[in-house]
């Protein structure tokens, strides 16, 4: 069965990209080729559809109390046209999804969800707000998201808006800016390890806003780049991706997200769990390890010590910013210190491997 298609479709197939289904969008893996594109977003910029994403409003009196007793992170912590990035658990400490949360207001917030997780939080969210006055709409259908990322993403942007890019911080966004003549919600976010710009804007406007940013980055070495790199670069960077270093059965704790947990909050869900958890100390975390031998570590495979089965690759591919062949894993605390000799089972073989620091990458600040 075909797959669902974003407003992008088209224009993906007019610039070459190989499409697959993609937890069942059907989006480009690659144009010219995902080395290419990666090392583009790493030393130029790239430009992403990810309108497959979620999107699910929250308002009301009580829109923040509600978001504060669902996630992990502390929402009081952010301003209005403030991002937060934050897990949400389930009562055992397992991880419904990791969401960014945008504050218009005290009254009114924007969640972004993972594409795959849609109906599910949805389920989740409406489960859990029996006792708060909030009302939620699920904007997924009506929203489309393009994502430019890279060093030169600012410079690119800064042609088609008047908006001040500049001093647009991280994790802050517009809600109203013009870009490229449409009204949209513009963001300083992005899941590369680069700057970069997330863009929201309706269906309808996607195309020519994609089309204008291609024009205006043509001189800056700007190019359309596909889910390949979009998960090689998030890799690099160590940042998660739910299904893998996440999941019902992963703690933000194991995943070493422990940074994103508000203890001093009074109450939100899990939280018993997860400090439970934390005084007992963690007996698996996720780990990062680079393969000496050859062969590329891919998730599901086994990860062995002495003899003994210690988990499992969540994530592992080539590095092209490294020139490495790389991997993330959930395994035994014991093995987890940096330096340790670990094994992956590769084809039924076992090959050498070591336990490195995370990241694996991360971008060069600014002078």
């Amino acid at each position: 069965m075909q797959g669902k298609q974003t407003p992008l479709y088209d224009a993906h197939l007019s610039y070459g990209g190989k499409i697959i289904d993609f937890g069942g969008w059907m989006l480009p893996v690659q144009y010219q080729g995902i080395l290419d594109e990666h090392r583009a977003v790493r030393e130029r910029a790239g430009l992403f559809d990810v309108s497959h994403m979620g999107e699910i409003l929250v308002q009301g009196e009580d829109a923040e109390a509600f978001l504060q007793m669902l996630v992990t992170n502390d929402v009081t912590n952010i301003t209005d046209n403030q991002a937060l990035y934050t897990p949400m658990c389930y009562p055992d400490g397992g991880t419904v999804d990791d969401l960014l949360i945008y504050r218009y207001s005290a009254h009114k917030y924007l969640l972004v969800i993972n594409a795959a997780n849609i109906y599910k939080d949805w389920e989740w969210l409406q489960s859990q707000k029996t006792n708060f006055k909030v009302v939620l709409d699920n904007l997924s259908s009506e929203i489309a998201q393009l994502a430019i990322q890279g060093p030169l993403s600012c410079s690119i942007l800064s042609n088609v808006t008047t908006e001040a890019l500049k001093e647009l911080r991280y994790y802050h966004f517009i809600a109203n800016a013009d870009v490229c003549g449409k009204t949209v919600l513009l963001s300083r976010t992005g899941y590369t390890g680069e700057d970069g710009f997330e863009i929201y804007c309706k269906p309808e406007d996607s195309n020519e806003i994609w089309e204008k940013l291609l024009k205006a980055g043509r001189e800056y070495g700007l190019v359309p780049a596909g889910l390949g790199c979009r998960d090689t670069l998030r890799f690099e960077a160590c940042l998660p991706l739910y299904g893998h270093e996440l999941s019902a059965l992963i703690s933000p704790l194991e995943a070493g997200l422990g940074r994103f947990i508000k203890f001093k909050k009074s109450n939100f869900t899990g939280k018993d769990a997860l400090l439970k958890q934390k005084e007992a100390g963690l007996n698996r975390k996720i780990i990062a390890f680079t393969v000496s031998g050859r062969g590329i570590a891919r998730a599901g495979y086994p990860i062995n010590a002495a003899g003994n089965n210690i988990g499992v690759v969540t994530s592992g591919s080539y590095s092209p910013t490294l020139d490495k062949n790389l991997g993330l894993g959930l395994i035994n605390t014991v093995y987890s210190q940096v330096g340790k000799s670990i094994e992956i089972e590769i084809r039924g073989k076992n090959v050498s491997a070591e336990v490195v620091a995370k990241p694996f990458y991360s971008r060069p600040l600014n002078p």
